[in-house]
């Protein structure tokens, strides 16, 4: 079983550190923030982020909808409208909206749906920044869900994993994560750590008397069933990193044994130089290759034989 880890910590990593820190020194500032949640550049549609006490406030100069002026807003409800800047037609947008305590964020929020022109999302966030709005910071979102308790510490991790899963075992990994797989693991944990706990303080206070709690056996036993699970989180931090920055397969052999010609291979394209020349590849060649669910990091190395050549010593 995985139990991810960052940094040698478990569930913990500077990017948290950080908004952790940020949350100290501003206590969770109480603005609106908005961001582009779909990538950068010319696509089909694009998304924008908003979220805040009252933020459906700013959307009251810029969105038109019939439906949404004549009930309002309800939440997990989408608006189709136009949106309108100054009497300038920008776009017909599709608003979704999430009242307090029941969106990502735990706070009132709402998604604009528009065409992914460059221009449209300029003119749409700078008007949302005129309103009032501010740019998030990276992660932001993710740090709000936590801090309002939508998610915990190892929850709010796995949503960075599950963005950036390169294979199957990266996202299924991530995805119970997220779902609280590790969560619940940690918690059974603790709740066996207490319970461990409490016996040997009762064997303490009541040792001068005829009363026994737990036999010897049966603390040993619980003490090495705790020593187990915490060698399996401990255990797991090598195999964590490997899942998330691919298995180091290292390619190793005689020159001219065709080591460069199996990367090649095995990556479908030219990769790596290949000859008749012995000694050719000098230096590592990296590159990533998915199999089987996994990510393995190839590394294709210098021939190993005895040379006077001084650089492909280096290499060897």
């Amino acid at each position: 079983m995985y139990y991810p880890s960052f940094n040698g910590f478990p569930f913990f990593s500077n990017f948290f550190a950080h908004y952790l820190t940020t949350y100290l020194y501003g206590m969770l500032r109480d603005d609106i923030i908005c961001a582009l949640s779909t990538p950068q550049g010319v696509g089909a549609l694009a998304i924008i982020r908003v979220s805040g006490a009252n933020s459906k406030d700013l959307l009251s100069p810029y969105f038109h909808s019939k439906r949404a002026n004549k009930s309002g807003f309800t939440s997990h409800v989408a608006y189709f409208g136009d949106y309108s800047i100054a009497g300038e037609h920008i776009d017909e947008v599709l608003i979704t909206y999430f009242e307090d305590g029941k969106s990502f964020t735990g706070e009132e929020s709402f998604e604009i749906s528009s065409h992914g022109s460059p221009y449209i999302i300029g003119r749409i966030m700078e008007s949302l920044l005129q309103a009032g709005a501010r740019l998030a910071d990276p992660g932001e979102y993710t740090m709000r869900a936590f801090m309002n308790g939508k998610m915990d510490l190892a929850q709010a991790e796995a949503v960075a994993d599950l963005i950036h899963a390169e294979n199957k075992t990266m996202h299924d990994v991530a995805l119970r994560q997220l779902k609280g797989g590790l969560s619940n693991e940690i918690t059974l944990f603790r709740e066996d750590l207490v319970h461990f706990a409490s016996m040997i303080e009762l064997e303490l206070d009541f040792s001068e008397e005829d009363v026994e709690f737990a036999s010897r056996d049966q603390l040993l036993k619980m003490l090495h069933n705790l020593l187990q699970k915490v060698s399996t989180l401990i255990d797991s931090f090598k195999y964590g990193n490997a899942i998330k920055k691919g298995i180091a397969t290292a390619i190793l052999g005689a020159p001219n044994a065709g080591k460069s010609t199996l990367l090649n291979a095995l990556l479908g394209e030219d990769r790596a130089i290949v000859s008749a020349i012995a000694g050719t590849t000098r230096d590592t060649v990296e590159d990533t290759f998915n199999f089987g669910g996994l990510t393995y990091r190839l590394i294709d190395t210098a021939g190993i034989r005895d040379t006077e050549d001084y650089v492909e010593q280096i290499g060897i």
